[in-house]
């Protein structure tokens, strides 16, 4: 089996310049939005937004009410959210915690590791729901990817 030669656009894609790598917030982002969409069976739309953070140890998430309704309601197989939830389930933090593991791992390993926000906040759109969700994060990366490990290693 004999190889193509390549065309005039992948040989000018591969003569290009690399792209530089995104940032902690844009690849969070794009990954919360993609895996809500799966586990939720529905489209879900984020947004970085600025908004304040608890004052804990990071990382730390904070969905609001509506955004904990909605993971219940869907997860256990509804489709219209009714009422609010008493709670924050443990399913939709776990699922956050391996989202953000994920993307901080995968970083590449030749960019430089910024100072971390101590607040990341997206608007959640789902349907007609609008939910608030906010992340606190750790001061030290060292702190991050350790933490990063831990639950990729027992997820």
């Amino acid at each position: 089996m004999q190889l193509l030669d390549l065309s005039a656009e992948e040989l000018a894609f591969l003569a290009g310049p690399a792209v530089a790598p995104a940032g902690l917030a844009p690849r969070l982002t794009r990954r919360l939005a993609a895996t809500l969409s799966a586990r939720l069976r529905m489209p879900v739309h984020t947004t970085e937004t600025g908004a304040p953070c608890p004052d804990v140890p990071g990382p730390h998430w904070q969905p609001d009410d509506a955004l904990a309704a909605l993971w219940l309601t869907r997860r256990l197989g509804g489709r219209h959210v009714a009422g609010r939830a008493a709670g924050v389930p443990r399913g939709l933090l776990r699922t956050l915690d391996e989202v953000l593991a994920e993307v901080w791992l995968d970083a590449p390993v030749a960019a430089p590791v910024a100072a971390l926000p101590s607040c990341l906040a997206w608007q959640i759109g789902a349907g007609a729901m609008r939910s608030l969700l906010t992340l606190a994060l750790p001061t030290d990366s060292r702190d991050m990817t350790r933490w990063a490990r831990e639950v990729i290693r027992h997820g």
